[in-house]
């Protein structure tokens, strides 16, 4: 299980893979949407994991990233209670590449059904816009050339080798090691074709499945900001009324009929009348 927590797991009847995934996205929102889609399951997904995992983004950004894309429709937290004989609760991020709307979130945490018609698909009302991000993968091969200039790889060279690039993050490597494992021991006499032999590197030291864990039924959805646990109609978006900025509801003020007011009235002059 993931520490500090919050470990993924990979919502159910997902879309394939495409370059398309996030491009209703803002640009920062679909970096880490597309690192945290290629985490395996029961990796840490948390603000300050994710700062660690890239370099382009600190804790305060990853948290914000994290409630927009929960508001998109992208993840949900919740708590859940696992073991028969013992109280234990482990904390998960369930995450969609395929945007979801509320009432397909409140469902499939409530029964395990991954469809319901009351739950349009994405929702909307919701979607950021923003124009085409760069994937993960292709971001991780460009950046092989800011590390080691004997590895600088052209726009083509990064699309045709995105697939195999996009397998390594799937298998739960960081752009971090992908970068390290890519640029350890080079040729000192420099190499001839950056693409050919980062190429020959990916298909060598493709690093090998991880068995995915099994999901947990007993669950608990909490605010993404404040991590409160709250009820799904009091969940919009993920996040609850405090963290969305919207002020409780007044108590309904008491109207008194003409008839309700005569009556007070007469009840206080004969109280007056009466009193010594």
């Amino acid at each position: 299980m993931a520490a500090p927590g919050y470990g993924k797991q990979s919502a159910p009847d997902q879309r394939p893979r495409a370059a398309a995934d996030f491009t209703h996205l803002p640009a920062r929102e679909a970096y880490l949407a597309s690192l945290i889609d290629h985490l395996p399951d029961g990796a840490a997904m948390d603000a300050k994991t994710l700062a660690v995992l890239q370099p382009h983004y600190g804790q305060m950004a990853c948290r914000t990233a994290l409630n927009k894309l929960s508001a998109a429709g992208h993840l949900r937290r919740v708590r859940e209670r696992v073991g028969d004989k013992q109280c234990r609760w482990v904390f998960r991020t369930h995450f969609s590449r395929t945007p979801r709307s509320d009432a397909w979130w409140a469902r499939f945490l409530a029964t395990g059904e991954a469809s319901t018609p009351a739950a349009p698909d994405p929702p909307r009302e919701r979607t950021l816009n923003r124009t085409s991000p760069a994937s993960a993968a292709y971001a991780a091969l460009a950046g092989l050339g800011l590390a080691d200039p004997r590895l600088a790889l052209s726009a083509a060279d990064c699309a045709a080798l995105e697939p195999l690039a996009a397998e390594w993050l799937a298998r739960g490597t960081s752009p971090a090691l992908f970068t390290a494992a890519l640029t350890a021991g080079l040729p000192p006499d420099g190499v001839h074709s950056p693409a050919a032999f980062t190429r020959r590197r990916l298909l060598d030291k493709m690093p090998p499945e991880r068995p995915l864990p099994q999901p947990q039924p007993t669950r608990v959805i909490e605010c993404t900001d404040c991590r409160t646990p709250c009820r799904p109609p009091a969940l919009l978006g993920g996040l609850c009324r405090a963290c969305r900025g919207t002020p409780a509801a007044p108590p309904p003020r008491r109207h008194l009929s003409p008839t309700a007011v005569r009556a007070h009235a007469a009840r206080a002059r004969q109280a007056m009348a009466t009193s010594p």
